[in-house]
């Protein structure tokens, strides 16, 4: 039981820590082009992704039970999940201290297959790799491939040319208005798609947490580890069923946790989205939050657990096209690549061989 605590305790941790990893995701244009303070834009997100986080359960039913085979993990629950955990803090610790914005998204997910293929010693068929629904568009149906891997490739594209797409728009539209005009204009809406963007980032971040404290406690459940809980515990007894409606304790601690990470920032990674990507004005901001916040609204609503910074930064590196190609800071951009592709096999790997360590094979 206390280790079961425990890996509660070590998943909203790992939230805290995705919140203020995240911070820049929904603050470092606003607060680049200057329409905000940090202070007073970390207040905004941190208000903004607690309200997100209470919208919707879609992709917390995907981590709950629609990416790894449950029975894997029943077999010693705590000791799974704390393993595909500490691999992703590891990751998420290991990119903010470099300042690299890396996904918090694929590093729990990679951590999650790593985790369930030790249990399952070494057999890929633990992960739900595909399970497609006939007569269905790929986008509507189950498993890594569909819900992962598809769009961790797609996001980024979809971001990229819709904010070369809003920019170029935005550019017609304003072509012949007065500089100054534009910047107050856009200054002023800057604030409602930063709050757009702190919505969808809580909407999606927060549910991948509250997935993962669910499949614990059914697998739990299912295993008899709550069967001699004490009376005090008994909220944690956590049904099957409980995979299609998320308990309202773990939507709440998980958006409260989330909120707190977030209002303690993250500066390093504000540093490298909000100024060294590119240089940003109001319109570019509201630009790449609104095209972000749209493409992480539309996969939330799949239940894909995509990721939030691979949306805006490519977002932001559309917005920046539009403007001129040579604009980019494509050094910056090419470190950024790669700590993205990295970030699924390496948690991957970290959580598989903790798990193997901590069980003993």
């Amino acid at each position: 039981m206390a280790l079961l605590l425990t890996v509660i305790l070590v998943a909203l941790i790992f939230e805290y820590i995705n919140g203020f990893h995240d911070t820049a995701n929904s603050i470092a244009t606003v607060v680049s082009t200057k329409v905000l303070t940090p202070r007073a834009a970390i207040l905004l997100a941190a208000i903004t992704n607690l309200i997100g986080a209470l919208w919707g359960t879609a992709v917390a039913k995907t981590i709950s039970s629609g990416l790894v085979d449950d029975k894997i993990v029943q077999t010693a629950p705590e000791i799974i999940i704390a393993s595909a955990l500490l691999g992703g803090i590891i990751w998420n610790l290991l990119t903010w201290w470099f300042g690299l914005p890396s996904s918090s998204t694929h590093a729990l997910v990679g951590g999650l297959c790593g985790a369930v293929l030790a249990g399952a010693n070494g057999s890929w068929s633990a992960i739900i790799w595909s399970k497609a629904k006939a007569g269905a568009p790929w986008f509507k149906s189950e498993g890594v491939l569909y819900k992962v891997i598809l769009p961790m490739f797609t996001s980024p594209i979809i971001g990229f040319i819709l904010g070369i797409i809003v920019m170029s728009l935005l550019y017609l539209i304003v072509h012949s208005w007065r500089p100054s005009f534009v910047s107050n204009f856009f200054g002023k809406f800057q604030l409602v798609s930063a709050a757009y963007m702190g919505f969808s980032h809580g909407t999606n971040d927060a549910q991948k947490t509250m997935g993962i404290i669910c499949l614990t406690l059914i697998a739990a459940t299912r295993a008899g580890t709550l069967d001699d809980a004490p009376a005090w515990l008994h909220f944690l007894r956590t049904l099957p069923e409980a995979a299609n409606s998320i308990p309202i304790w773990i939507k709440v601690s998980c958006a409260i946790t989330m909120a707190m990470g977030t209002a303690a920032g993250g500066w390093k990674i504000i540093k490298t989205m909000g100024h060294k990507m590119v240089k940003l004005q109001p319109i570019h901001g509201f630009a790449a939050e609104t095209t972000a916040a749209t493409v992480l609204m539309a996969a939330q609503s799949l239940g894909m657990p995509v990721s939030t910074t691979h949306a805006i930064s490519t977002s932001i590196m559309g917005v920046g096209c539009a403007k001129r190609f040579s604009a980019l800071n494509l050094p910056i951009i090419g470190r950024i690549l790669i700590a993205w592709f990295l970030t699924l096999p390496v948690c991957c790997l970290l959580s598989y061989l903790i798990a193997r360590i901590w069980l003993g094979k």
